[in-house]
């Protein structure tokens, strides 16, 4: 069964830069790096027939495999040994060399126990051969250069483990999951954050498969261990929150909706189960059970501070928004329509709100508090859309906006020398004279000297400057008198 969660769709118009990012690196890594494994097989599989190392080391593996499920109760190997023998039987020379080159555990089998296995003269020509294919050949496979080897464990392979992958299947497989999670989780945490938490996953998932594996000599690769991470981040962003799931199983599939974080104990209990009765799969089952908790524990961990899931993201999706926004202006603008302007106000105060960056609702705003000119509320809404104007770059309605208001509710709430002083700034940069003059008078009325000297001397010089000497003269006189 499988389960997936489904709550978010992909805004191309902020694309998952970091997730997208990853996954390139994913496919270039496999094509270009991984790329030439095959031809190196191809290489160390002819030298191995080449020297028939086969003769010795087929009846070993069959004796090997026997004593694994005989002694060590590997009931899964069955399988594995009667696969073998029947290659052995059709005599699949290449298959038969795969096999026995690749099983890693077997190489370290034969390397302990060749003193029993062959006479000196077998076994010094087994290590002749079989240590230069490994040299030259089977060490420079990418699975065994920049894989997770639990018996030699490195810093650097927690991380370049994560870019590998075994086949098309295995890559398309976890490209497919990491496209599906990582948006989300990116647009959840930032792109640097998490980056950080996906590789910090990957590493901890190492680990964790590391500790399970002790002295094993397969290396683990994939970017499974970092995506079940970001399953566990995806469920623990979430919470209690209730989300929906996608879930197969068998041909039929549907979703449902749960609490976000009831799912973790059920993948967590599938990985447990599968590594425990599920046999030898080749599927690294603790390395995801660790990539679970990692992420799920980061984000317990360091939720409040350093791996905090920003504001936006729990945010409708713009479509979401505008349907919700198109539908409360409707119902605003028919309060209006009823003259109910008591509750359109509290309705457009509740949109502005929740979106603020509307300007029309401002402009709604202004009009109702315009109906009581000598109540505060208006001075307040005028000053807020003159402001409002001039941050979108409309002078002339923020010019338009101040005249309005000395006509309306000067005489109720007088304005501040400072938003006359704005005005005849803002008239002036429009060449508007007629309203920097009267911006000046209502300024000088306030009684503050010291923006009214600065607002003087600034109409003599642009006067000056434009050699309309009578203006120029008044206001120097104006000056001087002070």
């Amino acid at each position: 069964m499988l389960i997936i969660p489904a709550e978010n769709a992909v805004n191309w118009k902020r694309p998952p830069w970091i997730t997208l990012g990853l996954m390139l690196t994913c496919l270039l890594v496999f094509l270009f790096y991984q790329g030439d494994d095959s031809r190196k097989l191809d290489q160390a599989v002819e030298q191995y027939l080449d020297a028939e190392l086969q003769l010795l080391e087929a009846p070993a593996y069959e004796d090997y495999l026997e004593r694994r499920i005989r002694l060590e109760g590997e009931e899964s190997r069955v399988y594995e040994l009667q696969q073998f023998q029947q290659l052995r039987e059709q005599n699949e020379r290449y298959w038969l060399a795969v096999n026995l080159l690749m099983d890693r555990e077997f190489y370290q089998y034969l390397l302990q126990n060749q003193d029993l296995l062959w006479a000196p003269a077998e076994r010094a020509y087994w290590q002749k051969w079989r240590v230069a294919i490994e040299q030259q050949y089977i060490h420079t496979l990418s699975a065994h250069q920049l894989g997770l080897t639990p018996a030699d464990l490195s810093l650097y392979s927690l991380i370049t483990y994560q870019f590998l992958h075994g086949g098309w299947g295995h890559i398309i497989g976890n490209l497919v999951f990491l496209f599906l999670l990582g948006f989300t989780v990116e647009k959840a945490l930032g792109p640097g954050k998490f980056l950080l938490a996906y590789l910090v996953c990957g590493a901890l998932s190492g680990l964790v498969f590391t500790a399970f594996s002790t002295g094993s000599h397969v290396p683990l690769v994939g970017a499974s261990g970092s995506i079940s991470g970001l399953m566990g981040m995806y469920v623990a962003i979430y919470g209690l929150q209730k989300i929906r799931f996608f879930y197969f199983l068998g041909v039929y599939f549907n979703y449902f909706r749960a609490p976000a974080i009831a799912i973790l104990p059920v993948w967590l209990g599938k990985e447990i189960y599968d590594y425990w009765f599920a046999g030898a799969t080749g599927i690294a089952y603790m390395a995801h059970a660790g990539g679970l908790l990692a992420g799920a524990g980061l984000v317990w961990l360091l939720g409040k501070s350093w791996l905090q899931v920003r504001e936006e993201f729990f945010e409708p999706e713009e479509d979401e928004q505008d349907a919700r926004f198109t539908t409360g202006y409707a119902q605003a603008m028919a309060s209006l329509g009823r003259m109910e302007f008591e509750l359109a106000r509290r309705q457009f105060e509740a949109l502005r709100a929740h979106y603020p960056e509307r300007p029309i609702l401002l402009e709604h705003l202004y009009q109702l508090a315009k109906l009581r000119p000598d109540l505060p509320h208006y001075r307040d809404r005028a000053r807020e859309l003159m402001t409002d104007a001039l941050s979108r770059h409309q002078p002339e309605q923020m010019i338009a906006i101040w005249q309005e208001y000395l006509g309306k509710g000067e005489s109720y709430q007088p304005l501040t020398a400072e938003d006359h002083n704005r005005v005849l700034f803002t008239s002036l940069k429009q060449h508007d004279f007629k309203s920097a003059e009267k911006a000046f008078e209502r300024l000088r009325s306030t009684g503050d000297e010291l923006l009214t000297t600065e607002a003087c001397r600034l109409l003599m010089e642009e006067f000056e400057k434009r050699q309309m000497a009578p203006k120029a003269r008044h206001y120097r006189q104006l000056l001087q008198a002070g």
